[in-house]
């Protein structure tokens, strides 16, 4: 009885919590602060001086290249203790054709974006929140910066833009490489313990590798293979995630053979 109640209570005081600090916790867009932008038009907003200074005006020619090339509009916000909020939307005229990224330090992610209707036609949802989730997590800003996290997210969308969309964002971090060899490994493991020989004088027991066709078949294919093949046109990691899958299927297929109890030829 006493252990239910403590757990509703700690419930309680966690939602309690949650709703408190949401409640409290100031939105970038509910405040209006003109006199923070600057006087002239620029691309980049750099309020939190996450760029230094030559890379911030090769970032801010870039931009500017890229939307006489493209139309597209793509703007940079950086802010940290105070935010200009809703100013930025006249300020720099942002319509369905534009996109703005947010870099705020005081949240657990650095990077947010405001999108166009018209972008989300060749960008879809699921591709900003990939953005959003590779490059502006934690570990990706403390090994590589703020501002290397703003310049490679911008480049990821600039390259989907010219090639007219993209589902996913293109290249495949280590990590995520990592994923795709172990998912592939482990069908492997799953297709050569299938298809061990059940019966005296069988080979290969095919029956049951097609039965567990569809789970070794997700975890090789779709999830080995797949985030690979949509990402990157490079053949070696796809090469080894093959090798991967192929070493974990024999050694799986032969591991009866290691594990069985050596008998002696005499007895004693």
């Amino acid at each position: 009885m006493a252990i239910n109640f403590t757990r509703r209570f700690l419930l309680t005081l966690g939602v309690c919590l949650l709703v408190l600090f949401t409640c409290l916790t100031p939105s970038a867009w509910a405040v209006n602060n003109p006199e923070l932008l600057p006087d002239v038009e620029t691309p980049v907003v750099d309020l939190a001086n996450f760029l230094p200074k030559l890379q911030e005006e090769s970032l801010i020619k870039n931009l500017q290249d890229f939307e006489a090339e493209t139309g597209w509009k793509m703007r940079v916000l950086t802010q940290y203790d105070r935010s200009p909020g809703r100013a930025v939307k006249k300020f720099w005229g942002l319509d369905d054709k534009s996109i703005l990224l947010v870099a705020d330090g005081r949240g657990g992610n650095l990077l947010a974006f405001s999108i166009g209707d018209d972008v989300y036609e060749l960008l879809p949802r699921n591709f900003w929140i990939e953005l959003q989730t590779r490059f502006g997590n934690m570990y990706y800003t403390r090994e590589y910066g703020e501002n290397n996290a703003i310049v490679e997210a911008l480049e990821s969308v600039k390259g989907c833009l010219r090639q007219n969309g993209c589902n996913v964002v293109p290249g495949l971090p280590r990590e995520q490489w990592i994923l795709t060899l172990i998912s592939s490994i482990v069908g492997g493991i799953i297709l050569g313990v299938a298809v061990i020989p059940r019966k005296e004088g069988q080979l290969i027991a095919w029956q049951w590798g097609l039965i567990m066709s569809p789970l070794w078949g997700i975890l090789f294919i779709a999830f080995g293979m797949g985030p690979v093949v949509i990402r990157t046109p490079e053949f070696l990691p796809l090469f080894r995630n093959i090798i991967g899958f192929c070493l974990g299927a024999v050694v799986a297929f032969l591991s009866p053979s290691f594990i069985q109890t050596p008998t002696s030829d005499s007895e004693t």
